[in-house]
């Protein structure tokens, strides 16, 4: 994946190279799927996994960039933003030669998903802020909030929270004979059940691992958490990012009840249908 600077009023866009160029608009009308990642497609290119990168730019204020992929997938690395945000960084901001460009909604939007309760409020405010509660249903990880507003540090307090992975998963995947040679560098693995060392010793060994063992707060050690609430956090970067495909930096408080992708974006899309009403008008 190459980052590049982009004109003035010209968005997120990613670019297949690998598809002669194939561009995929970063907007939520692109969106194809929102299993475990969220998905964007133009006719027959795809970019998958666009929130970190999406979250990234979003924390750094970045309006205008272009995303070039020699693959559909962008690279995970270490399941945060943080990479992104190093290497961007490194580099620099500039300061275009325009005035930024915010999105206001008209009304409130309101987004339910009633089989799991999940719901996004999307309000008209004077100022972006995005503030989430995530019960996760599980005896580890609980019900965890996280907040951003403009005075919040993005890179140290939010794009450095890694995704987060359930060892059961991780078992599921293994016993079809999936994910071997893989490595547990990029998640953090929330361990809900009991599980015996001699089995956990099975798992790490399939993975290349040796040594690993459950920590006091059902984690395996494999990493260590930079926040007790790291998973709930990672679940904002994740809106944060979701939220980019809106097309542009949302002058709207944003309210979320067990936000995921598809909520996520289904949000997204409400507010560019909202936004093309409101400019009919």
């Amino acid at each position: 994946m190459t980052l590049s600077p982009a004109p003035v009023d010209s968005g997120i866009v990613f670019v297949r190279t690998d598809m002669d160029d194939a561009q995929i608009p970063a907007l939520a009308e692109f969106v194809t799927s929102t299993a475990r990642s969220t998905t964007i497609a133009c006719g027959e290119a795809q970019a998958v996994t666009v929130e970190h990168i999406l979250s990234a730019l979003f924390g750094l204020g970045v309006d205008n960039a272009r995303i070039s992929l020699t693959n559909l997938e962008v690279p995970i690395l270490d399941g945060s933003a943080r990479p992104y945000i190093d290497a961007i960084c490194a580099d620099g901001l500039e300061e275009q030669d325009a005035e930024r460009k915010y999105l206001e909604i008209s009304e409130t939007i309101e987004i339910k998903d009633d089989e799991s309760g999940a719901w996004v409020r999307v309000e008209p405010a004077a100022a972006p802020s995005f503030s989430i509660t995530a019960d996760f249903a599980s005896r580890v990880l609980g019900v965890q909030t996280a907040q951003w507003d403009e005075t919040v540090d993005y890179p140290r307090e939010i794009g450095i929270c890694r995704t987060f992975v359930f060892l059961h998963e991780i078992e599921f995947l293994l016993g079809h004979g999936l994910i071997k040679g893989g490595d547990v560098d990029n998640a953090i693995i929330v361990v809900e059940k009991p599980v015996e060392q001699d089995h956990l010793d099975e798992i790490a060994s399939s993975l290349g691992y040796h040594g690993l063992y459950v920590t006091p707060e059902g984690y395996l050690s494999n990493l260590k958490l930079h926040f007790p609430n790291e998973c709930g956090r990672h679940k904002l970067l994740d809106i944060l990012g979701d939220f980019c495909l809106c097309g542009g930096r949302l002058k709207a408080k944003v309210t979320a009840y067990k936000p995921g992708h598809r909520i996520n974006t289904n949000a997204a899309k409400a507010v560019r249908k909202l936004l093309t009403t409101d400019s009919a008008e």
